[in-house]
């Protein structure tokens, strides 16, 4: 028998901290959170002060037994969930199922799983910070209200299967706004004049750009708007006549960035690795809870990876210092450690930055040990956190500006003098790629080439989800554990669709939010949402009671809801035409609808004709059976497959496959077709043939295994409604 009992969220962090407690210690793991609100009811009193009605989650009562029975054979237990709001309601749960007083000193916590931060929050144990959990609990209860509610308005009005949110819907909101934005865009006219020069009798060239004239005796900077003005301009200008007016050099230091947040790892990861926001907090979660590394056992690499602080621990800046002392030298090293402020007023500075724990296992190091994608976000955020402490990046600078009949022609030149961070973190520069020959003012140069291209001035980009949650967290819009989810619900609404990485809003997002607008604008307003994050912040703090913030909110809204129901229309979403007759009854036209699943072909003599296809997508590839386009698809359960388009040699072609044919490549041995498999850990190609001897040599699935994943591609593959 055990005296301690020790629950954590999930079985991996468990077994990272069963290492540095003793045999007289439990570990045992909730697995996520045991009760919520029921799913088929709104489980709120509103009548009686919002009192929620939490029930034991679906697939949870088995996991509820063995706690009960690991608790009642335990003379202590220990609630070691995650240090947020959400790891401070699972423990209150956890407390009320196990039949613990929350003001016991039951509750341990720690922002990095190390052997000396884990033994230091054993011995010291508090009880559950029930500010955390009126916190938790106000915005849960917020989040049903506005869902409950709202939601089967939005099916009744416009398609079943919609949800409305106080977080995502302002969300789409401002992906909308931006399309707005986009399509209100003017775009101007103006002109670029560049020039291509060199220093006589050599070879290297330069670009400068036009910036204006002299003749009032000082550089006036000009802006070329039209064909006339540019010709104008070159008609003025001898080729033969380049010199150099005016060199500035200078120098600048770049200051290394802070460590990442939440938000900025989710930007950087996007930028720098191409991971989305959901696929780079799940692999941040399994580099904190724990990843086994040869020769180490279970070892947690990073600090807890939801947090709005820049805050570094001192004895993680005296371990990088060291680390920066030892493997780049004193000059990489400041006098004094970078100590960096938080941007916002409202981060929880309880909170650590997201850092390496243990500065012994460098991402080389462990490389062999983690999966490809492990690797690379660990590797991200080594190097930023070592970087953050190294000395300043020194710049040399140089600007020159050439002159022709008192037309002045810039270019700018940047080199890195001293790599300081750099060493590190690489960040490009500017112009890095621009080389300048050593000249002296007055120095005449030769005009090889002089260009006039016609420019337009662009819209607004659109949000990717890196610079949306940028904006997200710049304007008070969720906090660092909503991020990812908010974009995933947006995307799986199919209010927002990606095109490569920007967020497009569909026609589906663009009608939700106009009636969210018309009639519920506080629910889509960017600052009033900003508003109940602040006072959900107040809640945490104690300066606030989560009930106050339920009895501001829901009259009004409750009373809006109620209005809407008798004065909003049914909204028809419209049909998009694709040109072609269906090919079932010769009568109608196919036309794209929205469904539950996405976007479908159908025919718009529905109910009279029941014709259906999946959308169609190119994939570039041929068809290795008939020579068609190879089209990609999406099944009922929304996976990606690949199948003939058929409008080729062979309508009735029956190539279907979740991996890519791959163009002109035969097997070398048996001379099937080849498929190329995508997988995180990287992409290989293989024999389509199952019986071939490259095949066979491999560990495969049994037969029956082979013939359902067979069965169920032709399954999935159906047509979706």
């Amino acid at each position: 028998m055990s005296k301690n009992l020790v629950i954590v969220e999930s079985p991996a962090k468990a077994k990272t901290i069963e290492r540095y407690l003793g045999d007289e210690y439990k570990l045992t793991a909730s697995v996520g959170h045991i009760r919520d609100l029921p799913a088929s009811t709104i489980g709120v009193d509103v009548k009686n002060q919002f009192k929620p009605r939490y029930v034991t989650m679906k697939g949870k009562h088995k996991v509820v037994a063995e706690l009960k029975k690991l608790a009642k054979d335990a003379d202590n237990i220990i609630l070691a969930t995650d240090p947020d709001r959400e790891g401070e309601a699972i423990a209150w749960h956890l407390a009320h199922i196990l039949k613990l007083d929350p003001d016991s000193k039951c509750r341990v916590t720690f922002n990095e799983i190390t052997e000396k931060t884990v033994q230091e929050a054993i011995k010291n144990p508090r009880s559950i910070d029930m500010n955390l959990v009126d916190a938790q609990q106000a915005r849960r209860i917020l989040d049903r209200l506005v869902g409950f509610e709202l939601s089967p308005l939005l099916w009744e009005k416009i398609r079943k299967g919609l949800s409305a949110g106080r977080v995502q819907s302002v969300t789409s909101k401002m992906i909308v706004d931006k399309e707005r934005e986009i399509k209100a865009f003017i775009p101007e006219e103006y002109w670029n004049l560049d020039v291509k020069l060199r220093k006589n009798n050599d070879e290297l060239q330069f670009s400068a750009r036009y910036q204006g004239d002299l003749k009032s005796g000082k550089v006036k900077k000009v802006k070329v708007n039209t064909k006339e003005e540019a010709d104008a301009i070159l008609a003025d200008i001898d080729k033969d006549a380049f010199s150099v007016h005016e060199i500035k050099k200078g120098q600048r230091k770049r200051k290394a960035k802070p460590p990442y947040t939440t938000s900025t790892l989710q930007q950087d990861a996007s930028a720098r690795i191409n991971f989305n926001s959901r696929r780079t907090m799940s692999v941040a979660q399994q580099l904190y809870e724990g990843v086994n590394i040869g020769g180490h056992g279970q070892v947690s690499l990073i600090t807890y990876m939801r947090t709005d602080s820049v805050r570094i621990s001192q004895d993680a800046i005296n371990s990088v210092r060291s680390l920066i002392k030892n493997n780049y030298g004193e000059k990489y090293l400041p006098k004094k450690a970078n100590y960096y402020a938080n941007k916002s007023s409202n981060s929880q500075d309880a909170h650590e930055a997201i850092r390496p724990t243990h500065f012994d296992l460098s991402p080389e190091y462990v490389k062999r040990s983690l999966t490809e994608e492990q690797y690379r976000l660990y590797n991200l955020i080594w190097t930023r956190f070592v970087a953050c402490q190294m000395v300043d990046a020194v710049i040399d600078t140089v600007t020159l500006d050439a002159k022709s009949n008192d037309h002045i022609f810039r270019t700018k030149g940047e080199t890195i003098k001293f790599s300081g961070y750099m060493e590190v973190y690489n960040e490009y520069l500017s112009n890095e790629k621009e080389e300048i020959p050593e000249l002296e003012e007055g120095e005449a140069l030769t005009c090889d080439k002089i260009d006039a291209e016609q420019k337009f001035t662009q819209p607004p980009a659109r949000y990717t989800e890196a610079s949306l949650i940028k904006a997200m967290e710049e304007n008070g819009i969720g906090r660092p554990s909503t991020y990812a989810p908010t974009i995933s619900t947006i995307l799986a609404r199919q209010y927002v669709e990606k095109d490569g990485k920007s967020l497009v809003p569909t026609e589906l997002g663009f009608l939700v939010t106009e009636m969210l607008e018309e009639n519920f604008p506080d629910i889509v307003d960017v600052n009033f949402t900003a508003e109940m994050e602040s006072n959900l912040d107040n809640v945490e703090s104690g300066e606030m009671e989560g009930i106050k913030v339920l009895e501001e909110f829901y009259p009004d809204f409750h009373a809006e809801i109620e209005k809407a129901k008798d004065t909003i229309s049914k909204v028809e979403i419209p049909e998009v035409e694709l040109g072609e007759k269906c090919p079932k009854c010769g009568e109608g036209d196919l036309v794209i609808k929205v469904g539950r699943f996405g976007k479908f072909i159908a025919c718009n003599r529905f109910p009279d004709c029941d014709y259906t296809d999946t959308m169609n997508y190119s994939t570039g590839r041929k068809c290795p059976l008939c020579g068609s386009e190879v089209v990609s698809r999406k099944s009922r359960r929304n996976r990606i497959f690949y199948t003939c388009d058929k409008k080729g040699k062979d309508p009735d072609c029956e190539f279907i496959s979740w991996d890519l044919p791959v163009d002109d490549k035969k097997c070398e041995t048996c001379g099937s077709y080849m498929l190329e498999k995508k997988r995180k850990s990287g992409d290989y190609i293989y024999c389509s043939n199952k019986e071939c001897p490259t095949r066979q040599s491999k560990k495969s699935k049994s037969k029956e295994n082979e013939q359902d994943k067979e069965k169920s591609i032709n399954e999935e593959a159906d047509d979706k409604e």
